[in-house]
């Protein structure tokens, strides 16, 4: 399973990014997908989830800033981005098909993207 992302690139602090995660070959709509991010020398954190109910979670971190969402026709992912901070700052990866453990762990994703930088200055 491909999962390919876009949308990342450099913005002043303030500005909003728009992220996206095309996944042509898993159904999107009937799992449970969200959103990493992995800033240099720290551990992959999590930012964000949707499940097959459209239930959303977020990080502390980022609510009330990002909104996730998906187009189930389109088996795409999406995190829009406003406020952003310089401590946004990270390679941000999009995961799918979460089997099991917390929704917030990594180790539960079956399938990542290769990441898309952000960059808040």
């Amino acid at each position: 399973v491909q999962l390919v992302e876009s949308g990342g690139g450099s913005v002043q602090a303030g500005g909003s990014l728009r992220l996206s995660c095309a996944v042509p070959t898993l159904n999107v709509g009937a799992n449970c997908v969200g959103w990493f991010r992995q800033a240099p020398g720290k551990e992959r954190e999590w930012v964000a989830t949707i499940d097959s109910d459209d239930r959303t979670a977020y990080a502390a971190s980022v609510k009330g800033r990002f909104t996730i969402s998906k187009d189930n026709a389109k088996n795409t992912l999406y995190l829009q981005m406003t406020n952003l901070k310089p401590e946004d700052t990270a390679m941000y990866y999009c995961a799918a098909d979460w089997r099991t453990g917390a929704l917030s762990s990594p180790d539960g994703y079956q399938y990542w993207g290769q990441g898309t930088q952000v960059t808040v200055s």
